[in-house]
């Protein structure tokens, strides 16, 4: 992957490269070099959605909070993400709407 043309993997063993004066590093998974701290974090951001899951279940969740309606992808067999749906010429179907 990449997120950029002049990306390339690198390692820890040599994680920079100069590319046109500009530092690149791109050290795959950085996650993976500090597992428990990586792990904490993701349960951190996670739980709050977790919670809110737990306690309105996955409609209640969905309709009152608009950051899970964005996260939607599919309901019901019906797209519910428009860039995809217009990407790739296939139906759109708002967030209960089906």
């Amino acid at each position: 992957g990449g997120c950029f043309e002049t990306s390339r993997a690198t390692t820890h063993a040599e994680p920079t490269y100069l590319v046109d004066g500009v530092v690149h590093y791109c050290v795959a998974n950085m996650p993976g070099a500090v597992p428990r701290t990586a792990s904490h974090a993701l349960c951190e951001a996670s739980l709050p959605y977790v919670l809110r899951l737990a306690k309105d279940g996955v409609e209640g969740a969905m309709t009152r909070d608009r950051h899970f309606q964005n996260g939607l992808n599919v309901q019901k067999g019906a797209l519910t993400l428009k860039p995809v749906a217009d990407l790739f010429g296939l139906d759109y179907t708002p967030a209960f709407a089906a």
